[in-house]
């Protein structure tokens, strides 16, 4: 009997032996090769100017009058005016599109600057928007319109905004670039220590900056410069490359 129970002990002392051995020898194994795997992470970025192919320009037409009529008159006046100007410069009729009218009521002030509830007259306007390709046309219009001051017209123009249509288009060839230049940067870095770089372990795209020419403005939420004709595009690109 004690040599049965002798065997059986010896053999349960041997798998027991045998597993922990099997789990020393994966735990060396697994280790040796995260070990052996290293990786590089560099930043590739990419820049190109680009010139706008959108402009967007407002105008917007005041005129105030003791009387509610009286400010509507002169405003229904004043606008078709402003409109048939534009279009004798050039700017198509479909590319004009003219807003609502906006009501203000102005009531005076006592003594201490507190408004009262007495009426003293009205100030309707209207904003007249020209959309258009042709961004040197509308940029030269902008800053003659107000010629027509001179004609008794009150007219307030604002600074076009200069949009690019194409960017979608545009991201994913800055993109691939701003790749190239991380797989190059990871290359220059590896070779000065013996290495190459292998695949791709991850790739993390930054915030896209549009910014205006030559300016280095940046920002954690990207930016979208729409006061310039001329600008420029940032990608960056965040890749860890595996290293041989």
């Amino acid at each position: 009997m004690s040599e049965g129970r002798n065997g059986i002990f010896n053999a349960g002392f041997a798998l027991a032996v045998a597993i922990v051995l099997a789990s020393i020898v994966g735990a060396w194994a697994y280790t040796h090769k995260q070990t052996n795997e290293q990786t590089i992470t560099v930043t590739g970025s990419a820049r190109k100017r680009i010139k706008s192919d959108l402009v967007v320009w407002n105008a917007t037409v005041t005129y105030s009058a003791p009387e509610l009529s009286g400010a509507y008159t002169a405003l229904k006046d004043r606008v078709p005016r402003v409109r048939q100007y534009l279009i004798s410069k050039g700017v198509p009729a479909d590319q004009i599109v003219v807003s609502s009218v906006t009501t203000t009521t102005q009531r005076s002030r006592d003594e201490n600057g507190q408004e009262t509830g007495a009426v003293t007259g009205y100030t309707m306007s209207q904003t007249i928007e020209v959309r258009s390709t042709d961004v040197e046309k509308i940029t030269r219009i902008s800053r003659e319109v107000t010629e027509l001051i001179d004609q008794g017209i009150l007219l307030e123009s604002s600074a076009p905004q200069y949009l690019y249509t194409k960017l979608g288009d545009l991201k994913i060839e800055m993109l691939a670039e701003a790749a190239k230049d991380a797989k190059a940067r990871a290359t220059q870095i590896a070779s000065s220590t013996g290495s190459t770089v292998g695949t791709v372990r991850s790739a993390r795209m930054g915030v896209m900056q549009i910014t205006a020419a030559d300016a280095n403005d940046v920002s954690d939420s990207g930016m979208n410069d729409t006061s310039s004709f001329e600008k420029d595009i940032t990608a960056v690109v965040n890749v860890s490359f595996a290293v041989d």
